[in-house]
This record gives structure tokens, sequence and C-alpha cells, in this order.
């Protein structure tokens, strides 16, 4: 009598061990720039053929996001008016869309015109509450109910309620004073969304109700926002805290019931241009900062409730590529792919035709995925001693690969600045 209810029990393990991997948030499943999904990469061959499907989102550096439900999300602009576009991830079928207007830029916008029109900020989902939270760059911080056709739920605006003023000149660079808006992602996190504001009079990084969107807490720190790509989380001798990128430095903040809001460490950070783009990337206690221009480098830093300490410091950085922590070494494209030593920082290899414009992933079956230039994809071998590509398909868009590249359910989704995406079966 208990052979049937041990095949369901198999049945129903094997099921949850089969569910397609999702991408819900900013850099994927664990915010880390890796998925347990593969690359469909088999001896000599990569299955990327013709695509399975493309659509137009709106002009915007937005990322996409992948729910459980295989819902594909993105954020995009079109004549007046910020889109928040649901399409089925499997054949792209668009399921729903809202608006809302909105200027092209941010109301403070100052320099770089073309390069960051439209949204920046990659959409954020809570698969507990069907709850999607996204980000315009004139400030515009909504919720909407996913299982409800993208019903608004709350909304704001940042500016309108913190006052954030034009970002400061940062250093004294002759014309490199910029701001460009609000790119950086929110972040759910336990009943909060948080959001790198910026607002001297109110703190650097806010915490919002996730349901109401009234303010929880602000930071104790001030800095101006930075124009990083979102916050990251790391646990600090057992206490979890968010780490923002700002105008300034890298600034840790506790999360910890009773503290909430309080600096725990910083490391200056200040470039010309506020170039400070890369999100942090975090392995155990250490986190790696990166970017370009007065800079120029990538440093490793060692975080306790006590402080941040540097580990290494190298050159070159990383303009825009956030880098991916993976086996003790660190990967980020600028001008080429590099490896580096996590430990040291030494440059093991660096090799490939990529410029600055770049996002890269980490597969389950230990590949690493460039997607650059104007529309590049690359599938290199990250564990090799030098830069060795497996596979690679040119030209799949027309303009700058600034949006991340996603890998959900056996599907590339490859999105342009443009709002051009197309997505790629790997099965």
């Amino acid at each position: 009598m208990r052979k049937p209810a041990i095949a369901i029990l198999l049945i129903f393990s094997f099921c949850l061990s089969a569910r397609p991997a999702a991408w819900p948030t900013w850099r994927g499943p664990e915010r880390n720039g890796k998925t347990p999904e593969n690359s469909g990469f088999t001896s000599d061959a990569w299955p990327l053929k013709e695509p399975a499907w493309e659509a137009t989102v709106g002009i915007g550096c937005a990322s996409m996001i992948v729910n459980d439900s295989n819902e594909l999300f993105t954020l995009g602009w079109n004549q007046g008016q910020d889109v928040l576009t649901c399409l089925s991830a499997a054949t792209g079928s668009i399921m729903w869309r809202q608006t809302y207007s909105t200027p092209d830029y941010g109301r403070h916008s100052k320099g770089d015109k073309g390069f960051y029109r439209g949204p920046s900020s990659t959409p954020e989902f809570d698969e507990a509450t069907g709850r999607i939270y996204t980000l315009g760059l004139d400030g515009d911080l909504n919720c909407w109910n996913a299982r409800k056709q993208g019903d608004s739920i709350w909304s704001l605006n940042l500016y309108d309620q913190f006052a954030a003023p034009v970002r400061p000149q940062a250093t004294s660079r002759r014309g490199s004073h910029r701001d460009y808006g609000y790119p950086g992602s929110p972040l759910a996190y336990r009943d909060w969304l948080l959001v790198e504001v910026g607002a001297p009079a109110h703190g650097n990084l806010i915490a919002f109700d996730k349901a109401t969107g009234k303010v929880a807490w602000k930071s104790q720190n001030r800095d101006p926002a930075g124009h990083s790509g979102a916050v990251a989380l790391m646990e600090v001798e057992g206490v979890p805290c968010a780490l923002t990128l700002t105008a300034r430095n890298l600034v840790v903040t506790r999360l910890d019931s009773g503290h909430e809001g309080q600096e725990v460490a910083r490391h200056e950070w200040t470039t010309d241009f506020i170039n400070n783009i890369a999100t942090p990337a975090v392995d155990g206690n250490r986190v790696i900062i990166t970017s370009q221009y007065n800079k120029k480098a990538v440093c490793c830093l060692e975080i306790s409730l006590d402080g941040a300490r540097k580990i290494w410091e190298v050159a070159p950085g990383s303009g825009v590529c956030t880098p991916i922590i993976h086996q003790q070494r660190v990967y980020f494209v600028d001008r080429g792919l590099h490896c580096l030593d996590f430990n040291s920082g030494k440059l093991l290899w660096r090799g490939g035709k990529f410029g600055r414009t770049a996002s890269i992933l980490m597969t389950g079956d230990d590949k690493l995925l460039v997607w650059a230039n104007n529309g590049d994809l690359a599938l290199i071998d990250p564990a090799a001693n030098e830069y060795t590509e497996l596979s690679s398909t040119r030209d799949v868009h027309s303009s700058p690969a600034w949006p991340h590249v996603v890998l959900a359910d056996g599907r590339l989704f490859c999105k342009d600045s443009g709002g051009n995406l197309k997505a790629f079966s790997l099965k």
C-alpha cells in the first residue's frame, strides 16, 4: 500500500528538481551573475541558431527578468512613456503592458545624451507576492501586480518626495560633471524595497515597505547617489548588510533588526563622471569594486563590522561590466575579457575582441557567456590557461549591448539599447 505514495513522492521530487531556473532579479537568481542553467554547449557545437522570437520593447538599458511562471518583464521608453512589458518567455507574445508618462532623461540629466536615454534600471520580481518593482530615470518608483495584468499597487517619485539635487561635480577633471538620473535597480529584501536615493537631507539608501511604498528607514550615510547597477547584499560576521557604490564611496550598511541603516564600513571611490557603474561583486567577506577613468582599477576589499581593509588593487579596471567571481578567479570585460586571480589580483590571461560595452554570466556547466559590443555573443572556457573561445555569433543586434544578458529555462535573452529583444533556444 505504500508504493503509490512513494511513487507520488518521487514524481513530486522530480518535478521540483526539473523546475526551470528563473532570473527574477538583477544579475540572476543569486544576484551574482551565475545561473544553474547549462549553456547548451556540447562537444564542439553551441546550438545558437536563428532567434526563436523577436520583440520591440522600448529604448533604454534596462535588462530583463524571468519568473517561475516563464513570464519575461522589461522596462523601456516610447513616445513620452515608460512601458513595462510582460511577454511569454517561450513565444514572445505580449501578455500585457502598463505605461506612465515620463521624460526620456532624468530631470537633472547632465552629459552623455544618448547613452542613457530611457530607463536603465532592471525590474525586480517578488515571487512570494507576484509584485514587480520598477524605477525610471526620472525617479518614478512603481509597484505592479503581475498576477492581475500589471495593475498598479503603489507609486511615488523619488525626486518629488526626497528632493535629491543634481549630482555634484565629483572630481576636478574639466567637463566631467554628469548626472544620469536613477539607473540603479531596486532590491526586494525581507519586507523592504531597497533603493539608492542619494538625498543629502534624507539618506543615500532608503528602505520602503514593499506592500505600501511607505518609508521604513533611511541610511546613516547621506552620500549622493552613484550610477551603479544596483545595491548588493553581503553577510558580514553573520550580519546582513547592503553594499552601495555611491558617488564617493563604497558604503556598507547594516540590515539587521535594531541596526537598520547603520553604516559599518566605507572605502573612498570617487571617479571622473561618477563612473562607478559596475555593481560590487561579493564573495564571502570580500568584495570587488572597479571602474575606469581616473581610477582605472579593480580593488578587492575585506569587510568586517570594524570597517573595510584593502587586500589588493590592480589596473586596469572595468568601466561598465560587473565582475563575476568564480572558482578563485575574477572575470570582467573592458577592452577584452580579463581573468584575474581572486587572491592576488594577478592577471592570468586576457583576450577577445570586446570593447567597454558588455555583460557576462556564468552557466551551470562552467561556461562564461559574453554579451558585448553592438550585439556580439561569445562562449568562453573560463578555466583555461589562456583566452579560449568555444563559439561566437556576431551582430545579433545593431545598437550597443548595454542591457545585461539573461539565461532562463534554456533560453538566452539578448536586448540592445534600442529596445530590440531576441530570444534564442539553447535546448
